[in-house]
């Protein structure tokens, strides 16, 4: 039987991770540096790279291949940068100012000199139309064509790419939103038009326009970028559906993503959480941290009995993006984080070397001393092993540079490179404290998995300075989030804002709300997938005296029970104790937006297939390493790793694109798939 093959591509800050399955669920991968001038470029020399490695010609694989999913940087890139559309925001007359005012807070309250974020659309492009719907939802003042002709007219002149729609109210009815897409549909067609009643049909004004505001500044860059990719692809021989991975965690076709492209903004960090996932109910291990060290940032999430959690509350870059996404804490530490002397003190990151020119190790004119040439000069990343893509590691250049920085801290280099690992593993620990115990989760009780390229070589030393004590480590966990998109479900999700308390809130009507959701997230994914499509239900709720909501699964409750609302009232206190530690019983609770997800897990991924490697491997190699002195360990290879065989500490693992280290008291043991799962010494 010819073999058929699934891709998953992950674009990071440094490099492209590349991943193929076939359909007995072999995997091959690799990594090519990323092109931060136009990542389709480095997604198809991916492609060609991993046809190569298979022994198939790019446009043979790409025949054979049933699906590509994609997760992509190019919208948070844009937000990042201050790099998105000239764009324009039209809202009802009187309230322009909404994104500007915010919800009156201050990012960080205690900080009486901190300017408030700038706004995506600046005061003269904020236009008032005369219109307005009232909270009901009827009509109190029609939509006056002559105001939006001026508009248009104003908009023309500014040459706008993007234009975010959001009148008051439009969540309880669109009418007037629609009708003016269709008038600017034929007044300015090359313009990307994002309505807030598709974007983010729900209550709170300022969410509302910021989020309406994201998606149409990425949104004009991340449909070019989406139809230039689709096109290099089709020239390469792929005719499916390209699939992209959006920020909760579910994918959708191509022009899903485009229309809204905020959603895009985790895409990368959601495959990783998606990989973590199916990891955890491989393995049973269903308590996780997901630990992702990549070259840029390092994401930290949660995987609580087997599911990862969303949330609407995120911001990046200022911005206040209200979608559902994976709760994810990304900070600016990496293999690429520079280091610098600061006023006499080391500190590391956030700034990044990123793929260009990227460390200094990576001999392509980088010139500041970062956390892989620390790793290089101790010893931990052999220097005589191939880079993906741009050949070996420079460990000359890489010492040049920590004497430099040696000299102006009064270090010697080995101690420079040590106070470079020592800090950057205090700002992840500190991360992952932020994810954890902050939130009433006690770190102890999970275990860490690590993965990107960068994790193995500070996995052991993050968790030991948390006391975790247990670590899984994939063999391909250089690329477990583009393994992760493979793993994941297509996702529509459908939502509507009902605020009403508990109490006064009848179960007939609460199933009627739910039903009629159920039905619209199903003709959404409808004809999109040949497999059983599942509905998950979850609510938004608060308690009367709040402000804030907090996601209630609700698919574990008896639908047709009489007692339903008791059981919703119970779910979310059981939910606000889990996070909160406490519960208010004499407190009215309120529902305010009603959720569903249409799922469809008709390309789940086959059984991951245990290791192929049977009797003893290669013997290992002696390498010197840094650890206080220099040491002479064992540095073993994984792919050779035979399941059941131990590795004590101090030693190193090495892949093509990771490696593991392991220190005095440490050891590992080799799942049946050819994982580790490392028992950390402790402190």
């Amino acid at each position: 039987m010819t073999p058929s093959y699934r891709i998953g591509i992950d674009v990071g800050g440094t490099f492209t991770d590349i991943v193929g399955i076939d359909q007995e669920g072999t995997m091959t991968f690799l990594k090519t540096p990323t092109t931060p001038q136009n990542q389709a470029l480095g997604v198809v020399d991916g492609i060609a790279h991993l046809a190569a490695r298979l022994g198939l010609p790019q446009d043979e694989l790409l025949r054979r291949t049933s699906r590509i999913v994609h997760g992509t940087t190019v919208a948070t890139n844009a937000l990042l940068e201050r790099k998105g559309a000239r764009i324009a925001l039209l809202t009802t007359a009187g309230h322009r100012d909404v994104l500007e005012m915010r919800e009156g807070l201050k990012l960080d309250r205690y900080d009486l000199r901190s300017p408030p974020p700038e706004p995506l659309v600046p005061r003269e492009r904020r236009l008032g139309i005369v219109e307005r719907i009232r909270a009901d939802g009827s009509v109190l003042t029609p939509l006056d064509k002559a105001s939006l002709r001026e508009v248009s007219r104003k908009l023309k002149e500014e040459r706008v790419e993007g234009i975010a729609i959001c009148y008051l109210h439009s969540y309880r009815n669109d009418r007037h939103e629609k009708e003016t897409f269709e008038f600017l549909r034929k007044e300015l067609p090359e313009a990307y038009v994002s309505l807030s009643s598709e974007v983010l049909p729900q209550i709170k004004e300022y969410e509302r326009v910021s989020t309406t505001a994201v998606n149409a500044y990425v949104g004009p860059g991340v449909r070019a970028y989406f139809a230039d990719l689709e096109r290099k692809l089709e020239k390469a021989g792929y005719a499916g559906t390209l699939f992209i991975i959006l920020s909760h965690g579910g994918v959708a076709p191509v022009e899903e993503a485009s229309r809204l492209a905020a959603a895009t903004v985790l895409s990368g960090p959601a495959g990783g959480v998606a990989g973590c996932r199916h990891a955890a109910l491989i393995t049973g291990n269903l308590n996780l941290i997901p630990f992702d060290m990549g070259g840029t940032s390092t994401d930290i999430s949660l995987i609580v009995a087997g599911e990862a959690a969303l949330s609407s509350n995120r911001g990046l870059a200022g911005q206040r993006i209200a979608m559902r996404s994976l709760d994810i804490i990304s900070i600016g530490a990496g293999g690429g984080s520079i280091a610098r002397a600061e006023s006499g003190a080391l500190d590391v990151g956030p700034q990044s070397a990123g793929a260009i020119p990227g460390p200094v190790c990576y001999g392509a004119n980088g010139t500041e001393p970062t956390v892989t040439d620390a790793n290089v000069v101790l010893g931990r990343l052999a220097a005589d092993r191939p880079l993906p893509g741009r050949g070996s590691l420079d460990r000359i250049a890489a010492e040049h540079a920590l004497d430099e920085l040696a000299s102006k801290l009064g270090l010697t280099r080995e101690r420079t490179a040590e106070g470079i690992i020592e800090v950057i593993n205090a700002k992840m620990a500190d991360g992952i404290r932020l994810a954890t115990v902050s939130r009433g989760v006690d770190p102890r009780d999970y275990a860490l998995l690590g993965f990107g390229g960068a994790a193995g070589l500070h996995a052991c030393d993050v968790a030991r300075g948390l006391d975790i004590s247990r670590i899984i480590v994939p063999n391909f966990a250089s690329v477990l989030s583009a393994w992760g998109m493979l793993s994941t479900p297509l996702r529509y999700e459908v939502s509507r804002t009902h605020i009403g308390d508990t109490r006064s809130l009848g179960a007939k009507d609460l199933r009627a709300l739910y039903d009629e959701l159920a039905k619209a997230a199903t003709r959404k994914i409808a004809g999109k997938t040949p497999g059983d499509i599942r509905i998950q239900r979850s609510a938004e709720m608060r308690y009367g005296e709040q402000i804030y909501e907090i996601d209630v699964p609700l698919d574990q409750l008896d639908w047709e029970a009489s007692n339903l609302m008791d059981q919703v009232t119970d779910a979310f206190r059981r939910r606000h104790e889990a996070l909160f530690t406490y519960s208010l019983p004499d407190q009215d609770i309120v529902l305010v937006n009603a959720r569903v997800a249409a799922t469809s897990d008709a390309d789940a991924l086959p059984d991951l297939p245990t290791s192929a490697v049977k009797g003893a491997g290669p013997e290992p190699r002696q390498c010197l390493i840094h650890l206080g002195s220099w040491k002479e360990v064992r540095a073993y290879p994984m792919e050779a790793l035979v399941p059941g065989q131990k590795i004590e500490g101090p030693a190193l693992i090495e892949a093509n694109t990771t490696t593991v280290l392991l220190k005095e008291g440490d050891h590992a043991l080799v799942n049946p798939w050819g994982w580790l799962d490392i028992a950390v010494a402790s402190r």
